[in-house]
């Protein structure tokens, strides 16, 4: 397994042990809205970041880790350890702003968000764009499926449920947010915007 993807599984189990034993807490390295809630605001500019390690349960770790071990090694023997790093927390970044973004319009009450979802999702549209034709097998049912089909019809479900407000609890628009970020800097390695290097 490469080492920027073997480093982030450890890094994110390590941390859930942390938090499951009470040696971390939530609500200083969660994601919070910067709003005042009954407490004040509780939002850090560290949290955009920080949120990514933490997670919610075991199912909530297990798939977020299931989905960084299926796709990350790939993505990084593509893209090299060290613009994979940079992918994947750029995605993350771009989830929590997304996040923010979409939960401060919509209005509700100020709570936290947590989970590595935002960079999964980042790898997912890259594994889609780049790996299109590789066949995926989902767990309910278990249909094999072309890797872009798989993603793009995961990107329109969680769009779907973001504007139904179907599930709620989980953060569909910060999913979308983390692809919105990986294809940003896909676009960028293929020095397709106006500030990427000619």
């Amino acid at each position: 397994m490469p080492p920027v993807t073997q480093a982030l599984l450890i890094a994110n189990v390590l941390v859930f042990l942390l938090e499951m034993s009470g040696g971390i807490s939530l609500g200083q390295f969660a994601l919070w809205p910067p709003t005042d809630g009954p407490l004040g605001s509780r939002f850090e500019i560290w949290q955009v970041v920080t949120y990514s390690f933490l997670h919610a349960n075991v199912a909530h770790i297990f798939f977020n880790m299931l989905a960084l071990y299926m796709f990350g090694g790939e993505i990084e023997r593509l893209f090299g350890s060290r613009f994979y790093a940079t992918y994947y927390f750029v995605s993350v970044v771009s989830a929590a702003v997304t996040h923010l973004v979409v939960t401060s319009w919509m209005g509700g009450p100020p709570v936290p968000t947590v989970g590595a979802s935002g960079g999964v999702y980042g790898l997912l549209l890259a594994f889609g764009i780049y790996f299109p034709h590789r066949r995926v097998m989902l767990l309910f049912p278990p249909i094999p499926l072309p890797a872009r089909v798989f993603v793009f019809g995961f990107a329109a479900l969680e769009l779907f449920l973001g504007v139904t407000g179907t599930a709620q609890g989980v953060a569909h628009f910060a999913h979308l947010g983390g692809m919105v970020g990986g294809w940003l800097m896909i676009q960028y390695r293929r020095r397709g915007f106006p500030f990427a290097r000619r």
